[in-house]
């Protein structure tokens, strides 16, 4: 016999266990909880992390070491080939008008502009950050790179 000859006799459904509903059904009075503590009583739930008053285990080990992930600076990118592609010579590009083209989500962070692509119009570019060869292709093709505040 197969599972799918199993189940295609017994149903797909396994049947709820109806609980507390008489001591001759196996699961009368106490439902399968136990007796008291918190466990047994409706809305307990546990935090992930909890051991049962053991010392956490975020606890249990020194710390040693420090890390700069909170000063990390995050921005949102554009290269210069979406520059090129999207916008006419001669345009000021900066973070709203690339919000508007909807190539970043929104203007909450800065704009970084990388190097990856050609360009060949000639741009304002107004950003946070530039890297060194997107700056270098923007002023190389006539533009300017202005860092904004």
């Amino acid at each position: 016999m197969m599972i799918h000859d199993i189940t295609a006799k017994v149903g797909p459904h396994k049947k709820r266990k109806r609980v507390g509903r008489g001591e001759a059904s196996g699961k009368g009075g106490t439902s399968g909880r136990g007796h008291k503590g918190a466990k047994s009583r409706a809305g307990w739930n546990s935090r992930p992390s909890y051991a049962g008053g053991a010392t956490p285990f975020a606890r249990r080990f020194p710390k040693r070491g420090f890390s700069n992930a909170g000063f990390r600076v995050e921005y949102y990118v554009a290269n210069v080939r979406d520059l090129e592609k999207n916008f006419e010579s001669g345009a000021t590009i900066d973070i709203d008008a690339l919000v508007k083209l909807g190539l970043v989500p929104n203007a909450k962070i800065g704009l970084k502009v990388l190097g990856t692509g050609d360009l060949k119009k000639k741009f304002t570019v107004v950003a946070a950050a530039f890297s060194a060869s997107a700056k270098a292709k923007i002023e190389a093709a006539g533009g300017t790179c202005t860092v904004a505040a």
